[in-house]
């Protein structure tokens, strides 16, 4: 019912930037949080970052300071810009939505995820 693309991954040296894009189509009605999680080979998935539907964030430690999540609630679509990357940012990205549909139903969502790799 809810469709997560995301785009914006790929190879880069560490302290380039990159810029994650996740656009969510469907029977949407709202969508309340949206989020970046992050899982990288042989770990468990985490959260990078979130943004409620009032714009506040949260951030994991890790990322602080470098990754700035964004949204634009007239296109459905999050932004994660993630600068000064390490190569412990090596993973695949998800995309993450909780989204009301037309059936008035309150859901997550997971994108199909997107590589970041970062080499040193």
């Amino acid at each position: 019912q809810v469709q997560l693309v995301e785009s914006g991954g790929g190879l880069v040296q560490a302290g380039e930037s990159l810029r994650l894009s996740c656009a969510a189509s469907g029977s949407i009605v709202s969508i309340n949080s949206m989020a970046w999680y992050r899982q990288a080979p042989g770990k468990q998935r985490e959260l990078v970052a979130s943004i409620t539907s009032a714009t506040s964030t949260n951030y994991a430690d890790s990322v602080k300071g470098r990754f700035t999540i964004s949204r634009d609630n007239a296109k459905n679509t999050v932004y994660l810009q993630m600068n000064f990357l390490k190569p412990e940012d090596t993973a695949v990205y998800y995309c993450y939505c909780f989204a009301r549909t037309s059936d008035l139903l309150l859901r997550p969502y997971w994108g199909q995820g997107t590589q970041v790799t970062v080499s040193s």
